[in-house]
């Protein structure tokens, strides 16, 4: 792995807590983050059969190689992926290619050499962990325990979550607990049929930018969420967050499949008192967690790409004419078919 290391790792609904604490200013800012790249992918199989679903591209790049340039460019200067078992692809993409690079340099396409070197990464920020077993996204955060500071903030950002945003989204999250303190995590609002798909906040009706959390509610069907204010992908936990979740692993260790979510470690400390917050972040979001949702990333990453987005601009107004040409022939079909036979 380029700059980097890897080595291996063995090893449900929340409900609503007393309101937030009193803010606190934070001692430290977090500056490691963790990537979880181990999910099975099964919404997308079989395309995720071989390939693991990080690196699916939108369009010429991975979803991992997003987050870690938003990572990058939020302040990060330690970024550990948690890849699963067996999924080299997710760290040999990041290895320099050198022999490759060498080939298209002397082709003269220096371009394409730059694009493969991928994000310029310095000694020793990249490393890798495997998660032996898919025991949830906690577990998988856990994973990368041994290359982060107890003692500090820790960033955490999943690659299925795109936002499309001035300020990198991990860089709002990380100013706002650096300020705050406790655990932050970003928030943003979505469709109220569509709660069932998300991991929904209550925030006790608190409109303001940085709301107390009160609990957490994993995918509650419409009529049972508390808002329809949605997690972002994106957190920072400070460090009695971290504590509580390396307690929860260590406790379903004795417990063959049993899953670790971070929404539980979060639930349990806003019981205990500590401060959970929520930002709702500026962007634009797009859920690369569902077809649908990784289609329209495609979309609006493919209209903003410097190279390709005013030609994909013109297919899409192509695109969009003819579904307007189709959809005006139903409509005169239908009218037609319900006129009165006057034969």
């Amino acid at each position: 792995m380029r700059n980097g290391e890897t080595d291996g790792e063995t090893g449900g609904a929340a409900e609503a807590g007393p309101s937030a604490p009193v803010l606190r200013t934070a001692a430290r800012r977090a500056t490691r983050a963790v990537i979880p790249a181990a999910g099975l992918g099964t919404r997308f199989l079989p395309a995720t059969k071989a390939v693991p679903k990080a690196m699916m591209a939108l369009v010429d790049r991975p979803l991992v190689e997003h987050a870690v340039e938003e990572a990058l460019a939020s302040g990060i200067e330690r970024i550990v992926l948690v890849a699963p078992r067996g999924g080299g692809a997710v760290e040999a993409h990041f290895a320099r290619g050198l022999a490759l690079e060498g080939t298209l340099r002397a082709r003269g396409r220096r371009d394409l050499a730059e694009a493969l070197a991928g994000p310029d990464l310095p000694p020793g920020t990249l490393r890798a962990v495997r998660q032996p077993a898919p025991l949830g996204v906690g577990h998988a955060v856990w994973c990368a325990r041994r290359h982060l500071d107890p003692d500090a903030p820790v960033a955490v950002l999943f690659p299925d979550d795109v936002i499309e945003a001035r300020t990198p989204p991990l860089g709002q999250v990380i100013d706002a607990q650096a300020a705050a303190g406790g655990s932050v995590v970003a928030a943003v609002e979505v469709d109220p049929a569509r709660t069932a798909e998300h991991g929904i906040l209550d925030t006790g009706g608190c409109e303001e930018r940085l709301a107390p959390v009160r609990g957490m509610v994993e995918k509650p069907l419409p009529w049972r969420a508390p808002s329809t204010l949605a997690v972002a992908g994106r957190y920072v936990l400070a460090p009695q967050a971290m504590r509580r979740l390396d307690a929860a692993c260590r406790a379903a260790a004795g417990r063959p499949g049993a899953e670790t979510d971070l929404t539980g470690a979060l639930a349990a400390g806003i019981a205990a008192g500590e401060a959970v917050r929520a930002l709702r972040v500026e962007g634009r979001r797009h859920d690369c967690g569902s077809k649908a949702g990784f289609l329209r990333a495609t979309v609006a990453l493919g209209l903003a790409h410097p190279e390709l987005g005013r030609e994909f601009a013109d297919f899409v107004r192509e695109t969009a004419r003819a579904l307007e040409e189709v959809e005006a022939a139903e409509v005169a079909k239908d009218a037609e078919t319900r006129l009165p036979n006057t034969a």
